[in-house]
């Protein structure tokens, strides 16, 4: 960060306007993918918010936690930790395709998918940024199902091992061969709603005769 900045920000005591952290935010999602990391600055981001760059660092201190802020905040707007709290009488095959579909919605997005082209493009981009990425998107994902799965041996409604093995394998199997698809190509590989919702469901039905008490 430039010391002089550093030294004209606003003390840790002075409140920040919420409203300019989401506009940061919302420009950095968009940037980011866009351009890349590399070809993102915090000039940038501060134009596109219509705030100054002052203002930007006195809510993230350097680009890299404005990155994983960015990448945290869009699985957190998709993937809600609410999402993973069991439901009062929710049935489990219905929770897990409400997770599921809200998982393939994700991975499935224009920002996920120029993101992983980014940090997969240059290697520049890692293993630093790949990490910083991991962390802040899949890790806290899978940790977040693993939760859920937990919750789901304790009451009875799934027998299950190893759960943070189950959980890898339901995210990788909701992934598939189509997102492999759509990074290597376009949009125009992406498949439709009512294929989506098929691909859920197949998943879910797969992952519910592995894992229930017979």
């Amino acid at each position: 960060m430039n010391p002089a900045l550093a030294r004209s920000s606003p003390g840790p005591g002075r409140p920040k306007d919420p409203e300019k952290r989401l506009a940061i935010l919302e420009a950095a999602k968009t940037l980011f993918p866009r351009h890349g990391f590399d070809g993102t600055s915090m000039d940038a981001i501060a134009a596109e918010a219509g705030v100054s760059k002052l203002t930007v660092y006195s809510h993230f201190n350097d680009k890299e936690t404005l990155f994983v802020e960015a990448v945290r905040g869009k699985c957190q707007e998709l993937l809600p930790d609410e999402l993973f709290l069991p439901g009062a009488g929710l049935p489990i095959r219905q929770a897990l395709l409400k997770i599921g579909r809200s998982f393939l919605a994700l991975v499935s997005s224009e920002v996920a998918m120029n993101l992983h082209r980014m940090i997969l493009a240059d290697p520049r981009n890692g293993p630093k940024l790949g990490q910083m990425f991991w962390e802040a998107g899949p890790a806290r994902i899978t940790e977040s199902f693993r939760g859920f799965l937990d919750t789901m041996v304790a009451s009875g409604q799934l027998e299950i091992d190893d759960s943070a093995v189950a959980a890898g394998h339901f995210l990788c199997l909701l992934k598939g061969a189509v997102n492999v698809r759509m990074l290597c190509c376009d949009s125009q590989s992406a498949p439709s709603p009512e294929q989506d919702q098929a691909h859920v469901e197949q998943v879910v039905d797969f992952f519910l005769r592995a894992y229930q008490p017979r």
